[in-house]
């Protein structure tokens, strides 16, 4: 595992015991949870097929260029209120058909670089604004030591409302997170590492001494460079689409000048050129 110099602490002597904290989306996996989660949720009947659209759409968007604050936040409102009526338990048993959607989306580099973290004596946590329950169970099944995620409704009788409540992690949320967990657990901050590929977890990233910037959005980059933090890159989607985009114009522009040159080529063998 290449790792990045050390920051934080106060140089006072060696440093203490560290963690790895991981975000989900477009860091530990392809895309986004939420949309393969939604997937599993329109099969079962619970959400249009309108609305899949739009969360299909807005995952190619978010691999793209990340998501904004307030985009985040609304997805929050949409998703609680979406719940509405909706027996936590019912929600509960879509999560195995979730996994088969999420686990091999999983980039094998990340989850190598958290096995080498926990070989080091590193604990390893997954940290994400996804529900804390389907947090937990892929925490289980990579054999992490642990998951921090969001509360998404308020639940009563076993029953979502339909109102957000609770912990939303997400932007200054996480590293609040991940500060409260290092203080129970004893963890020093300054050999604590943390993946993103979002400017909106800087907060996280600039919370421990080594940030790894994976997959970055382009203001996410921008601060990596610029503060010298590593940075990997997994996700290949914006690059086959930029590609994509240039072979189509190189191949419109191949096609145009073919079409030109055979006009000319009529006009030089037509009876009027000749008389010229």
């Amino acid at each position: 595992m290449t790792e990045p110099e050390a920051r934080g602490g106060d140089g006072a002597g060696p440093p203490g015991r560290g963690a790895a904290f991981f975000d989900l989306d477009k860091t530990l996996m392809q895309g986004s949870s939420g949309f393969q989660f939604a997937r599993v949720v329109r099969a079962a009947g619970m959400i249009s097929r309108r609305q899949l659209a739009r969360d299909a759409v807005a995952n190619v968007r978010f691999r793209l260029r990340g998501v904004s604050d307030d985009e985040s936040q609304a997805l929050r409102v949409r998703i609680a209120g979406s719940l509405e009526g909706v027996r936590v338990r019912d929600l509960e048993r879509l999560g195995v058909h979730a996994l088969r959607r999420i686990l091999p989306r999983l980039y094998p580099t990340m989850l190598k670089l958290a096995y080498e973290h926990q070989d080091a004596g590193r604990p390893v946590y997954i940290v994400t604004a996804a529900s804390q329950d389907m947090a937990q169970i892929l925490a289980r099944v990579m054999t992490f030591d642990g998951a921090l995620g969001s509360t998404l409704s308020e639940v009563q009788d076993g029953v979502f409302t339909g109102r957000p409540a609770g912990d939303f992690l997400y932007g200054a949320a996480k590293a609040e997170a991940i500060t409260r967990l290092a203080a129970r657990e004893g963890f020093d901050l300054g050999a604590c590492y943390a993946y993103s590929d979002s400017a909106s977890d800087a907060p996280m990233l600039s919370a421990v001494g080594h940030p790894v910037a994976v997959n970055p959005d382009a203001a996410l980059e921008r601060l990596a460079r610029d503060a010298g933090w590593q940075i990997l890159r997994l996700d290949r989607l914006g690059l086959k689409l930029r590609l994509a985009g240039a072979l189509a114009v190189a191949a419109t522009a191949s096609a145009t000048t073919a079409a030109v040159l055979q006009r000319g080529g009529r006009r030089l063998q037509s009876p009027s050129a000749g008389s010229r």
